[in-house]
């Protein structure tokens, strides 16, 4: 790397801690910016009322199984990047960056396409009854599902960013886009000046021109990167097959884990229906609180799949138990600190994105009964990102398809008690404890074993 300024962390040398840190803090930071598109699209739509809110919540289930299926190129396409920048094999890099980003493009088109025909079966599987949110999610879901591209490739960006060590050129790139979302937010949601009233149109139009200068963004700045592949992707550039297998290989495991995730998600919130379409806008409402919480361990779960993929390429496994151990603690007081945040601020946070006084009690139910478990989600997502970075993306899904799988037949019982529609939130808090308990032991238990085979202490 020869440019006098490196935007890129060296993962491989210096210490853990500040290396870590360097490249967390800029991806947490991201994942706020990221949340923050769903947020401020939350917050102007509930002046439209909560039918419109939950129109744009029940539509965002889709785009959650669509981020799960690029995870594909995305995650298969990080790792492979990262564990070859490790050891030194430049030439693999260059195919996996661009297999990563060819396999996107091809999902993307095959998913976007499905959506544009089969949105109205798409909304009807969610149970709403209401005949204007049907309407309206069915509108938001055409234009986000049908322009998810420029999400997607947004994606498999911040994925190779973040495996070359650089993730301050994603949160630079993210923070336009959310300046961009929060300026033509109210414009095109309410109409204001020369512009229509477009409500839910208006949200996903917004959203979807943020992300597509997102896009843009990351194109220009590739040619600033320090690393040549970068710079020259060479995307038209024909890819052996193998490159694509083995990132097929790494990445469907975490796809299938996620695809399966929203597919819980979606009977959930079936399952929510049953209690009207306003408890689906407390649900959506308050799953987007609680990402202030858990993106924290997002990025870090991110930084710690780089980090660890790298050394980990590199043979260098003492780097590899230092780092987890340093992530864990910290994931442990945000945990707790998580916690407190949602049980005492369920209140006046809920009261910023829904503004009827009839909604706010079942919101603060919800977050309250969600808070126990945000402990353990931390834990659970950067343990994730930690095992990926290993190749154990088979594990992850195991872990995660069982213990996530199990929330559906836990919220059947519970919801059939005096708990009501508090026992869907009390499934997704256990399960959750148990994810968090279960990822720790799997991970401990395989960094005892390699740094036996290695020969560290």
């Amino acid at each position: 790397m020869s440019r006098e300024l490196k935007k890129s962390t060296d993962l491989l040398n210096g210490p853990i801690l500040i290396n870590l840190a360097r490249l967390a803090i800029p991806i947490m930071a991201t994942g706020f910016v990221q949340t923050a598109y769903s947020l401020t699209d939350m917050a102007w739509i509930g002046f439209i009322g909560s039918h419109a809110t939950a129109a744009v919540g029940a539509s965002g289930m889709f785009t959650w199984f669509a981020f799960g299926l690029i995870l594909i190129a995305k995650m298969g396409g990080q790792i492979e990047l990262a564990q070859s920048i490790g050891a030194g094999n430049e030439e693999n890099a260059g195919s996996y960056l661009r297999a990563s980003l060819k396999l996107t493009i091809l999902l993307t088109a095959i998913f976007s396409s499905a959506a544009l025909i089969f949105t109205p079966q798409m909304i009807s599987f969610l149970g709403l009854s209401d005949r204007d949110t049907l309407s309206m999610a069915e509108t938001y879901n055409r234009i986000t599902c049908g322009m998810f591209i420029f999400q997607a490739l947004n994606s498999t960006f911040t994925g190779i960013y973040t495996a070359l060590g650089d993730s301050r050129t994603p949160l630079f790139a993210n923070c336009v886009g959310l300046i961009g979302n929060m300026i033509f937010d109210p414009i095109l949601i309410l109409g204001i000046g020369p512009f229509p009233r477009l409500e839910v149109a208006g949200a996903a139009i917004a959203t979807v021109g943020a992300q597509a200068v997102v896009t843009l963004i990351f194109i220009i700045k590739r040619k600033q990167s320090d690393y040549e592949i970068l710079r020259h992707i060479g995307i038209l550039q024909r890819v052996r097959s193998q490159f694509y297998v083995r990132i097929t290989r790494v990445g469907l495991p975490a796809a299938i884990q996620e695809v399966f995730y929203s597919f819980v998600g979606m009977t959930l919130t079936r399952m929510v229906t049953a209690w009207g379409d306003d408890i689906v806008a407390v649900q959506k409402v308050g799953a987007n609180i609680e990402q202030i919480a858990w993106m924290t361990g997002q990025g870090f779960g991110s930084a710690v799949n780089a980090f660890i993929a790298q050394n980990y390429g590199a043979a260098r496994m003492d780097r590899v138990k230092s780092c987890y151990l340093a992530a864990l603690k910290l994931m442990l007081i945000w945990g707790v600190i998580a916690t407190g945040i949602l049980f005492f601020g369920a209140d006046p946070l809920f009261r910023i994105f829904l503004h009827e006084d009839r909604l706010i009690p079942l919101g603060v139910d919800y977050m309250r009964i969600i808070s126990y478990g945000e402990l353990f989600v931390c834990v659970e997502i950067m343990t994730n990102g930690a095992l990926s970075g290993l190749g154990h993306t088979g594990i992850c899904s195991l872990i995660c398809m069982s213990l996530t799988g199990a929330r559906i037949p836990i919220a059947w019982l519970l919801t059939r008690t005096s708990l009501g529609v508090d026992g869907i939130w009390w499934a997704y808090t256990v399960t959750s404890m148990a994810k968090g308990v279960v990822y720790t032991l799997v991970i401990l238990y395989i960094l005892r074993s390699l740094i036996k085979r290695y020969g560290y202490k």
